[in-house]
């Protein structure tokens, strides 16, 4: 059994520029891996083709799962027989803007690279994962990281702070597609800069924008009294990650997103609450 863990993501900020001909659209979005973690196991079995285990009974076990979906194209595009047992362990909650399912995927590909050595190129491994999904590159690396076009062009960015975040999620979901549906705003152009995060790193004025919460903020009331309450509560900054409905906050100091947390408990029992932290050049 080969083991591989996978971080969850935070958008820093996610600047929406344009819609693409193809319906997608062009980005920039500064990524940030956070210490919470999928693990997946990799085995390779006699015969049965795929077979993906999972600990969260709403995870697909079948080709409408990510990972299912990655183990296949490696497995096509190097040329081994498809006998696999995916064994999935969610740390990472569903559906919650922190790139489970794409960090799941690039697991897989990770773990497969491992176990069929120069089979294929790192080459090929990005372009296996920008067909898989527009945020699964990123999962290759795991380090902080500009993302543009659709996701899939990465700048790695260095110097970046372990910030401590806490994490706020409530018990609903909403659909990605739907949400960049519904934007009616793009920007046309970048104004947020990775030098000026990377010169004054703790000074977030005009820095933690995320151009979805336009559609989804309105969608789901309960946000905006997320982020009110992470300020209430010493966060520097707040602000959703993706396109929702996980909301995190910047803290000074661990201990204050610790003893935010605690609060969290009581104020928002029907939330899934962490304290954790970004990776910043240590990645995972």
């Amino acid at each position: 059994m080969l083991d591989v863990k996978v971080p969850a993501k935070i958008n820093f900020w996610l600047e929406v520029l344009r819609k693409r001909e193809d319906g997608y659209h062009d980005l920039s979005s500064l990524m940030l891996p956070v210490a919470i973690f999928d693990e997946i196991g990799l085995e390779v079995i006699e015969d049965g083709g795929i077979v993906l285990e999972c600990d969260h009974p709403e995870v697909p076990r079948d080709r409408g799962n990510l990972a299912w979906r990655a183990a296949e194209l490696f497995c096509e595009r190097a040329d081994v027989s498809p006998h696999l047992r995916i064994r999935l362990k969610k740390g990472i909650p569903v559906g919650a803007g922190l790139g489970g399912g794409s960090a799941d995927a690039a697991g897989v590909l990770l773990g497969l690279d491992r176990l069929y050595p120069e089979r294929v190129s790192p080459e090929d491994l990005h372009i296996m994962a920008t067909r898989l999904g527009a945020d699964v590159p990123f999962f290759l690396y795991r380090r902080p990281a500009l993302a543009t076009g659709i996701g899939e062009k990465l700048d790695l960015v260095a110097g970046v702070m372990d910030y401590p975040i806490l994490l706020l999620k409530p018990p609903t979901s909403v659909s990605t597609a739907w949400v960049y549906g519904s934007l009616k705003l793009t920007r046309g152009e970048s104004r947020i800069k990775v030098p000026r995060l990377l010169a004054d790193p703790w000074n977030f004025a005009g820095l933690l924008q995320n151009d979805l919460e336009s559609v989804t903020l309105t969608a789901v009331p309960i946000l905006p009294r997320l982020k009110a309450w992470m300020v209430e509560q010493g966060a520097m900054a707040a602000l959703m990650s993706g396109s929702g409905p996980t909301v995190f906050g910047v803290f000074a100091r661990p201990e204050e997103a610790g003893r935010a947390e605690a609060a969290a408990a009581g104020d928002w029992p029907e939330c899934w609450v962490v304290r954790t932290r970004v990776l910043g050049d240590q990645g995972s």
